[in-house]
């Protein structure tokens, strides 16, 4: 018996051991990655502790399921940039219960279906973060819409693999997981898996139908390749290099003789589309053409560089290539080409004064990176941006000025040398090209200490956000598109915590992306979704204000003393609270869709805790209607749905005001609207109708914005089927417009609405009713 207790004693320890480890470590512990860690760096975390960890593995552990299903619960919400953003801010309890994460896959599937390309360098994974900016980049991208169960999409991998090796550098090969991003595959029209598109900016994308083989695949994308190889001969080839010359581009030439190598077709396509805008492509057949080409001193096949301004009369100039490999090609001769054009403290300021650029900021010797940086100058030849580069080990006091420490790569405006922004996203190529086009379009300024607007005589949205934080990266598109929209409204600028510690601290800044409005002596902390249009929204609601922030007294003051017919929704919430801050822009929405109809508020129960309550508010978000009876002030409906948004609230607000149209009878429809002298909209329904039910109050809407120009009625067909039937009303809801013309009307007679929302169907009957005023007008004075 003491044998049992002991034994009983221990399995418990056990169980609430395992409680505490799971409790005592944070998400990115549990994962074993840093703060900084990226999606595919935490994907590829979890995907090896779930292979040493799942419970599949682990039978005799009673604890293990337990701790999977804290791991699994850490990686679903770190992969989650908004919910990653709300765990770094406010920790667990900042999260949605609902969010558990019980529920995972099997062991098998973590092994082989868990993340098919996250291991191959050659295949970039996109999501619908950077989706865009890399099809919209100038490159070719070819990109595979894959699901992690599809059978299909497993046989292709190691093919997809292969054929990413053999176009590497040519296009882009990338991959696309559906399972995770549903939604980003939908609005691409993927509906089978796997779907193989070919990408281009400005144009359709084109759908692969061949056999999913290697070859099939090249030839496909090849085909895209429209760069020219020109054939050279005695009649063009002078002018050729001429031209190519006082464009400040070489040629890359591959001799065709008897002996020795010389590029084959499929080869030099590669390499021409590899080079594309650096460097002309070639080819010369010396046994046509044999004087020219011992006028090149060749006498035997080979490939070589003939940089802008070299000539065979310097040797020394001259790039002889000795290989036949496409890769290697592209990378000597990406050595050889001129470096960007170097800016330092003596020309920086008049090179920036008028001009846009891109500048690479490095330290010391270039690298592999730096060397991809040529291809920027062709990529944005068009777009009217220079690209030069700035040795911050040499010029130190310049990079200081402004604050830069690390290598990077900055947007210049054509404004000056303090109007800039440093890029902040992926060091890839199309990220890069992406990044320089949005922002020489956009009005977003990296701030300092020296141009924070601390005066605030201006509106400015300041985003406060660290480098390293994925959120913040994927807010960074979108406040350049709001800065579009807003442009000479307010200011937009982003400040790097990481750099500016103080700064950050001194406006108490504790998580990231904090993004703040400062509007004279006001600060405004924005809680919406990271997208252009929630900013919009948020910022039109500052300027016009559709909830009333309430305290203890205003509430006391205007909800519990509001006049008779008077009704407030009312939000009570923590700021802390994750499904709280997810309702923020919805409730804002909701109150604009009520405005004049219902007056909305909300309270900050962390502020005012004792008084929430006192007015027996349990958990959050509370959100609660106080009807128009003001002799009963206590009374209040509290909300139980499901669905938190705006136009699901609406509804359930509007249920509560006093109907505004009639119910019609087959009697009263006869004798009201056909036989009648008013103007009638009608609602044909029935009572089991979905439809029915959730436009129900969009009509009530209606009745209230018409009511003294058009009377409103409503037509049950279940209960009277022959009226509707007579009517030819043949789906539910049926909105027609019966207008009094002066004569009696008949069951047909009524005008169709096709819409669902108030605002169209207010806005046709009213322009109906426009067009019929001259004509009754008309009618009136002949009768007189």
């Amino acid at each position: 018996m003491g044998r049992r207790r002991v034994l009983g004693g221990l399995l418990l320890l056990l169980v609430l051991s395992a409680a505490v480890w799971a409790e005592s470590q944070d998400y990115y512990s549990l994962l074993k990655v840093n703060r900084e860690a990226t999606t595919r760096e935490i994907r590829q975390a979890f995907k090896k502790l779930a292979l040493t960890m799942h419970p599949d593995k682990n039978p005799g552990d009673s604890t293990a399921h337990d701790r999977f299903v804290q791991v699994n619960r850490a990686y679903e919400v770190l992969k989650d940039e908004d919910l990653r953003k709300k765990y770094d801010k406010y920790g667990e309890k900042g999260l949605d219960e609902q969010q558990q994460g019980g529920r995972y896959e099997s062991w098998n599937f973590y092994r082989y279906d868990f993340g098919i390309y996250d291991d191959d360098l050659e295949i970039i994974t996109l999501d619908s973060g950077d989706f865009e900016a890399a099809v919209n980049s100038g490159e070719i991208w070819f990109i595979n819409f894959y699901f992690p169960r599809c059978s299909h999409c497993h046989e292709l991998a190691p093919t997809w693999r292969e054929f990413a090796k053999e176009m590497d550098g040519v296009i882009r090969i990338g991959a696309v997981n559906c399972g995770d991003n549903n939604h980003l595959c939908r609005s691409k029209g993927i509906n089978s898996y796997p779907s193989l598109y070919i990408f281009r900016a400005g144009q359709r994308p084109e759908k692969f139908n061949e056999e999913r083989s290697k070859d099939s695949l090249v030839r496909f994308s090849m085909k895209f390749i429209t760069t020219a190889v020109t054939e050279l001969w005695q009649g063009n080839v002078f002018s050729e290099i001429e031209s190519a010359y006082a464009s400040g581009l070489g040629w890359l030439i591959t001799f065709c003789c008897d002996t020795g190598d010389c590029l084959e077709s499929r080869t030099r396509k590669k390499v021409a589309g590899m080079l594309e805008g650096l460097v002309k492509v070639g080819w010369m057949d010396c046994t046509s053409q044999g004087t020219l080409c011992e006028s090149f001193q060749v006498t035997t096949g080979v490939t070589a560089l003939f940089p802008p301004g070299s000539s065979l009369d310097q040797p020394g100039s001259i790039l002889w290539l000795k290989t036949l490999d496409g890769r290697e090609i592209y990378n000597q001769v990406i050595d050889h080409l001129p470096d960007l054009e170097r800016l330092t403290s003596d020309n920086f300021k008049g090179k920036l004064a008028h001009h846009r650029w891109l500048v690479s900021f490095m330290f010391g010797d270039g690298t592999a990176a730096s060397n991809e940086y040529k291809k920027l100058q062709a990529f944005l030849r068009n777009d009217n941006i220079q690209v030069g580069r700035v040795d911050c080990s040499a010029d130190s006091e310049l990079c200081q000025s402004l604050y830069i420490h690390t290598p990077c790569v900055a947007v210049f405006k054509g404004l000056g040398i303090h109007d800039f922004e440093i890029h902040h996203g992926k060091d890839v190529l199309y990220n890069i090209v992406g990044f320089a086009r949005d922002s020489v379009r956009a009005h977003v300024t990296t701030l300092r200490p020296d141009n924070f607007p601390s005066d605030r005589k201006e509106p400015w949205l300041v985003d406060f956000f660290a480098p390293w934080c994925p959120p913040c990266r994927a807010l960074l598109p979108e406040l350049r598109k709001a800065s579009i929209q807003l442009a000479g409204q307010m200011k937009f600028g982003t400040l790097d915590c990481t750099i500016h510690h103080s700064l950050c601290s001194t406006y108490n800044i504790q998580a990231y992306p904090t993004t703040v409005i400062f509007n004279g002596s006001s600060v405004h902390e924005y809680e919406g979704q990271h997208s252009a249009d929630g900013i919009l929204e948020f910022i039109q609601d500052l300027v016009n204000p559709s909830v009333m922030i309430l305290d203890p007294s205003s509430f006391n003051e205007k909800v519990k003393g509001r006049a008779e017919g008077q009704i407030w929704a009312v939000d009570f919430y923590a700021p802390w609270c994750g499904p709280c801050q997810a309702l923020i822009p919805e409730w804002r929405r909701m109150a604009r869709l009520l405005s004049g109809q219902i007056l909305v508020g909300s309270v900050d129960c962390q502020r005012f805790q004792s008084f929430c309550q006192g007015q027996s508010v349990r958990s959050y978000p509370e959100i609660r209607l106080y009807p128009g009876n003001s002799r009963q002030p206590d009374r209040y409906t509290s909300y139980n749905g499901w669905h938190r948004d705006a136009h699901s609230l609406r509804s359930w607000a509007l249920s509560s005001l006093p109907k505004a149209s009639v119910d019609l009878t087959p009697e009263s429809f006869k004798s009201l609207v056909l036989s009648g002298q008013d103007h009638w909209i009608l609602d044909f329904y029935a009572p089991w109708c979905g439809p029915c039910q959730h436009f129900a109050p969009e009509f009530e809407v209606v009745a209230r914005v018409l009511k003294g120009k058009v009377r409103a009625g409503k037509v049950d067909c279940q209960a009277h089927h022959q009226t509707c039937q007579s009517a030819g009303i043949t789906a539910y809801p049926t909105v027609r417009f019966y207008p009094y013309l002066g004569t009696r009307r008949h069951e047909h007679s009524g005008e169709h609405i096709n819409s669902r929302d108030s605002n169209v169907i207010v806005d046709v009957v009213t322009q109906r009713l426009q067009r019929l005023s001259p004509r009754l007008q008309n009618k009136q004075k002949d009768e007189l």
